[in-house]
């Protein structure tokens, strides 16, 4: 059964520079974003939702949760000193184009836990198909080929919130079968997600859930790329 309380946009606004409201498709979404406390290694993460973010989510509600949350609350998050790239994994970031909005594989330590998420054969595969896919300008192939638990690797970053600014993060474990437990549990659609100020993809999602809607009403990153420390949101249509 779920909680129903009336929102208090005073405690539920929006993340500085980010909008409360978004239009798709002629529909309008709001995005509350919901703060927590920091999320640590070994914490129940239906246990945070329920604490902080059950007390205003309604039936036809979507909850969104910032996978890198997920995966540090399963000890899936290393201290970048500690991790020790192989030859492997160093001779591949070679071939990684930098980017300006991440670091992606664009380092020894998240490229050496791609490869042990993912395998070897796996990553040689989805550079050379990614090798034939440049010569026709078609980007994303290595991604695509690599898969989720490779993509959704973070990289310790300074505008991350501590102690994670010095991290390195796999992606969540099970984020579909996770998705669709903490569904089922609070009576709404839950997508857990990868977004940056650029864009991103679902990493798991319970049944119903339309992805596409889920991305497109989060493309602006409504939860934020820095210190705000708001791992969860509410994605409400506004009728």
């Amino acid at each position: 059964m779920i909680t129903i309380i009336k929102l208090n946009l005073m405690e539920l606004s929006p993340n500085p520079g980010k909008n409360l409201i978004i239009e798709v498709d002629g529909r309008k979404f709001a995005r509350y974003p919901v703060k927590t406390s920091i999320i640590k290694p070994g914490d129940n993460y239906s246990d945070i939702i329920e604490q902080y973010a059950r007390p205003y989510i309604k039936q036809g509600d979507i909850l969104f949760i910032g996978e890198r949350s997920v995966a540090v609350s399963q000890g899936r998050t290393y201290e970048k000193d500690k991790v020790k790239p192989g030859r492997f994994a160093r001779f591949m970031v070679r071939f990684v184009t930098k980017q300006s909005y991440g670091i992606g594989l664009g380092s020894p330590e998240t490229m050496q836990m791609a490869v042990e998420e993912v395998g070897i054969p796996r990553m040689l595969f989805a550079a050379l198909c990614a090798g034939v896919a440049k010569i026709f300008n078609i980007k994303g192939v290595f991604y695509m080929v690599a898969g989720t638990q490779a993509r959704a690797v973070d990289g310790a970053a300074d505008y991350v919130i501590p102690p994670y600014c010095n991290h390195v993060t796999k992606a969540p474990k099970d984020a579909p079968k996770l998705a669709q437990r903490m569904s089922d549990r609070f009576g709404v659609g839950v997508a857990i997600i990868d977004v940056c100020d650029i864009g991103g993809w679902v990493v798991g999602a319970s049944r119903g859930v339309d992805k596409q809607l889920v991305l497109r009403a989060l493309k602006d990153n409504p939860l934020g790329q820095t210190k705000e420390q708001t791992p969860i949101g509410i994605l409400r249509e506004i009728k």
